[in-house]
């Protein structure tokens, strides 16, 4: 460890107290792994604030000391990173661990004051502990994972508040050069903003999207909106036999979005993202390396009563009667198709892949989608997140592509499409033996391969695993390019923030 290190260190510790600046073996072992291709990455040392004006102690001392920081709320973004910071050696801030209060629950306005360290689950259980009114929009990720965090890199849900970034509503930050701004209202000049969290808006410039997926500041506080909890879901589920039937199924869904008549995303799942939780790959697990075969996916589609696709979504209202007309509209809808079967809510409770559709729809954390990491043994695992227009011939298209990129570098293709009224978002699942040194070597070459053909066919990412954020930028017009880097440089003069974190880079 260099002087400057030891010098900010020292200065941090006397700022937030001494046992809240580890640099244990283990513990730099532990926030350096992640279930990407590349090695760890061990920070120098791990800290632990528990406010606001801790995090900007620490800023500020980043800047005098030349430190690299990389903030983190839980660090749960499993295949995206984990906790791992950017490069080796910077310093991991855990705002997770001690800055985990939910600050207020409003059930007038329906909307939560939450610190970075709030989890789906820790906001779920609190909303239950007060009478089930308001529900928390889940994702498929983990239920200890961060809503902060996630909204921030611009995670979602499948109900009707999917939009996590777009439910924020007030923010504080803390900016590279340590000073501390507040979003919307809450920049009034006051110390009681009324509104901060219920208009997005104030006054001028709306600088809150300069936080989203950036390396500009560290959120410290936010307002989300929260749902008020219906009397009953219902949820529908459409099973079809065929790969090539995406294009059928994404026609089907688009004006039933685009009328909003169905108020939940459509979860458009393939049969391996469906069953992957519940299996391991038979064909590996005897020896192959390739991806499973065409009858290896047939026999687990009948094994679980389900098909090349299954399509779920979820109407909500008074009572299972107020909701009977609309499941009917809807099966109707999708029968017409020929192909689609039907399977009710009260069927899908007792099928576990069905089930994992009906808790994330209905806002119930579950762990039960992390199960697919063990597809294959070693969990080695990162996502690729294109996406299509909702147009079927297109999607049709780039499922060809991606199934064809999948099984050139021997992955299993998974995947689900989101699917709102004019966009669908593809989760693609990349599973490996992290343990297999060859097995790294094709996961990091099918995702670049991915991400360069997509690119060239008009299609770029929602969000991307860390050790792909250069490639991504790369591919970004060059005058994006330079604005990302001259805003970083007028907020964050010396770099201090997670450099190199979704390719934005400080001009030296």
């Amino acid at each position: 460890m260099n002087e400057g290190m030891q010098g900010f260190l020292r200065e941090v510790a006397a700022g937030i107290g001494e046992q809240w600046v580890d640099t244990r073996r283990e513990t730099l072992a532990r926030y350096g792994e992640h279930t990407l291709p590349a090695p760890v990455r061990e920070p120098s040392a791990v800290l632990f604030p528990a406010s606001t004006e801790h995090v900007r102690a620490i800023v500020l001392a980043a800047n005098r000391w030349r430190i690299e920081l990389y903030p983190i709320s839980t660090g749960n973004n499993i295949g995206l990173g984990s906790r791992a910071p950017t490069s080796a050696g910077q310093v991991v801030v855990d705002l997770g661990y001690r800055m985990n209060r939910i600050l207020q629950v409003n059930e007038e306005t329906c909307y939560a004051e939450l610190e970075p360290g709030v989890s789906f689950q820790m906001l779920h259980d609190e909303l239950a502990r007060r009478g089930n009114k308001l529900m928390v929009s889940a994702t498929s990720g983990p239920p200890h994972g961060g809503i902060i965090g996630n909204a921030l890199d611009r995670g979602a849900g499948y109900g009707p508040y999917f939009d996590h970034f777009g439910m924020l509503c007030g923010m504080e930050i803390v900016l590279g050069n340590g000073d501390v701004i507040r979003t919307g209202d809450g920049g009034l000049d006051t110390e009681d903003p009324i509104n901060w969290h219920v208009s997005r808006f104030s006054s001028g410039p709306a600088l809150d999207g300069l936080f989203a997926q950036s390396n500009f500041g560290i959120v410290t506080r936010v307002g989300i909106w929260l749902m008020p909890r219906p009397p009953v879901s219902r949820s529908f589920h459409f099973v079809f036999p065929d790969d090539e039937d995406i294009e059928q199924i994404i026609d089907l869904c688009r004006p039933l979005k685009l009328s909003n008549f169905v108020p939940s995303l459509f979860r458009v799942a393939n049969d391996l993202y469906a069953l992957a939780p519940e299996e391991r790959n038979p064909e590996y697990m005897a020896g192959s390396k390739d991806g499973i075969s065409d009858a290896g996916r047939a026999a687990l589609q009948r094994k679980h009563g389900l098909g090349a696709w299954q399509v779920s979504g979820m109407f909500y209202g008074p009572s299972d009667a107020a909701l009977e007309p609309q499941i009917q509209r809807v099966r109707a809808h999708f029968e017409r198709s020929g192909k689609a079967r039907y399977i009710s809510h009260e069927e899908a409770l007792g099928m576990a892949p069905l089930r994992v559709a009906i808790d994330s729809m209905d806002g119930r954390p579950s762990a039960n989608e992390l199960g697919m990491l063990q597809w294959r043994p070693g969990s080695g695992n990162s996502w690729f997140l294109p996406g299509t227009p909702m147009v079927g011939k297109q999607a049709l298209a780039l499922d060809r592509l991606g199934r064809a990129i999948f099984a050139k570098h021997g992955m299993d293709y998974i995947v689900m499409h989101v699917a709102s009224a004019r966009f669908a978002r593809g989760l693609h699942v990349l599973v490996w033996n992290k343990d297999d040194k060859n097995e790294n070597a094709r996961a990091d070459a099918c995702y670049r391969e991915l991400a360069e053909t997509f690119a060239r066919h008009g299609v770029g990412v929602g969000r991307a695993p860390a050790d792909y954020h250069d490639l991504h930028m790369r591919q970004m017009i060059p005058e994006l390019r330079d604005a990302c880097a001259a805003i970083k440089k007028a907020l964050d003069p010396n770099g201090v923030i997670s450099p190199g974190k979704y390719g934005i880079l400080t001009e030296k």
